[in-house]
């Protein structure tokens, strides 16, 4: 205890006393990005894609937000309680109400259908069972398991891709690999967040705020690096670009090489 503040060591701070624009937002944002060059790379587009989320609280919120800019339609939300399902997809008045649902404390998804016609609330079920072309688990560790991964499959989607931390079950990532399924892990995935938090950080040393598009930007510019090396490490001589281990063989390098240039091994 100093009794002195060093701002610039803690992020997702309020905007008045150093925090960054867009950082609730980033984590959602950033997966959106990074799912945009998976397609890209694979002659995808998204716009006009269905999506099926889960959760409702800020990830989800950014991921839905994101998603819906870049022309994509996102046909499910969940909670505890179960998941809603609408058909017609979240607008900008549907997905600030996520806001109001995570406000209210009570951790449940279904007056959402109380407060949209067309909308359908499916009790103590997941979304994975809607089909849709990109499906982004955004809620909790292990809540896409194998069971889960086979009713995806059977959709036949152009892409999943890992928004929670460790959203989906090993089993799920193996039967989504071995089925040569478009997948991506969040420690590449969801990297917007603690992105935008380097972005405070940078933001607090240099004594100024950005705006939302100059934040906006950097953070697009990093998933597509992080994506760039996902793919130069993870592409298989067949073609197929296997984004864990690209993610992961890209993380240990840059560790080992900030090591050798620094002479610790």
């Amino acid at each position: 205890m100093t009794s002195q503040f060093h701002g610039a060591t803690l992020t997702g701070k309020g905007l008045e006393w150093g925090g960054s624009i867009l950082r609730p937002e980033a984590t959602g944002f950033g997966a959106l990005y990074f799912v945009h060059h998976m397609m890209d790379t694979h002659g995808l587009d998204i716009k006009g894609k269905t999506v099926a989320l889960s959760g409702f609280g800020n990830v989800a919120w950014g991921a839905a937000k994101k998603a819906t800019e870049l022309g994509a339609k996102v046909i499910t939300i969940s909670g505890p309680d179960g998941y809603i399902y609408d058909p017609a997809g979240l607008d900008a008045k549907k997905i600030e109400y996520l806001l109001e649902l995570r406000a209210s404390g009570n951790d449940i998804c279904q007056p959402y259908a109380d407060e949209f016609d067309g909308a359908t609330f499916f009790e103590g079920k997941k979304p994975w069972e809607q089909k849709a072309d990109i499906y982004l688990p955004c809620a909790t560790q292990n809540e896409l398991n194998g069971t889960d991964a086979d009713m995806i499959l059977a959709n036949k989607p152009l892409c999943v891709a890992e928004v929670s931390n460790m959203g989906c079950t090993a089993e799920a990532v193996d039967k989504f690999i071995a089925a040569g399924q478009l997948f991506a892990p969040g420690k590449a995935v969801n990297a917007g967040g603690v992105a935008t938090s380097g972005l405070e950080m940078t933001q607090n040393s240099m004594r100024m705020s950005w705006t939302a598009e100059e934040v906006d930007q950097r953070l697009h510019q990093i998933m597509a690096g992080i994506h760039e090396q996902c793919v130069k490490y993870g592409k298989q001589p067949n073609g197929y670009i296997n984004y864990v281990k690209g993610a992961n063989v890209a993380g240990f390098m840059k560790v080992a090489k900030a090591m050798l240039a620094q002479g610790v091994v």
